[in-house]
């Protein structure tokens, strides 16, 4: 919720700096898109009003990365743009919102983040990533190691809804309670029907 300064010029500025709002000059170069899959989108009114149900109704899609170069700073810097449904994931079907020319941005700044258990290896070939990974994704599109979220603000008529920045965690603790006194109870009773039920006999 801070006032956005300008990006710094150093990335070892950015390590303090994650979550910070910053703001670039510049312009996009769609024919690079980085696609980050599956994702939902981030609506913090629907997920109040879904905190603790067990499933909900969103829809999949991808958060669409695109570089920017920002024309200040001579660099060329990683944005992700937003999340697009998955019809619409093949920038052929969002012409409209493939913007052009310089423009002013303000994004939030985000730092790579290691592969979590059970998460699939990102799959540059086909251009699937599961996990921000600066340095992998600066290699394949020839930018910096640098990477922002753009805010709401930054949506256009046909492109991808910006603001996708989770910060805060969902509730779940009703489907935990669940899984887990499901799983105890199912254990106890194979237990019961292994052990215990045998012990007449014995």
């Amino acid at each position: 919720m801070a006032e956005p300064i300008p990006l710094p010029a150093d990335p070892m500025e950015l390590k303090n700096l994650e979550y910070r709002p910053v703001k670039v000059r510049g312009h996009f170069d769609h024919s690079k898109e980085l696609y980050m899959m599956p994702r939902t989108m981030v609506d913090p009114a629907r997920e109040a009003r879904e905190a603790g149900r067990i499933s909900s109704s969103t829809e999949s899609g991808a958060y669409v990365i695109t570089p920017f170069h920002c024309t200040d700073l001579g660099v060329t810097i990683l944005v992700n743009r937003g999340f697009v449904p998955k019809k619409k994931v093949n920038p052929e079907t969002r012409q409209k919102g493939q913007i052009a020319g310089d423009m002013d941005l303000v994004g939030i700044v985000r730092l790579t983040e290691p592969r979590k258990p059970f998460v699939p290896e990102n799959n540059p070939e086909r251009n699937h990533w599961y996990y921000r990974d600066l340095e992998a994704m600066a290699k394949i599109t020839g930018t910096d190691p640098i990477f922002i979220d753009a805010n709401f603000q930054s949506t256009v008529p046909g492109g991808p809804i910006g603001g996708q920045t989770r910060v805060t965690l969902r509730n779940e603790h009703l489907q935990y309670i669940i899984t887990w006194y499901g799983l105890c109870a199912a254990t106890s009773h194979l237990w019961f029907k292994k052990f215990l039920r045998r012990t007449p006999g014995v």
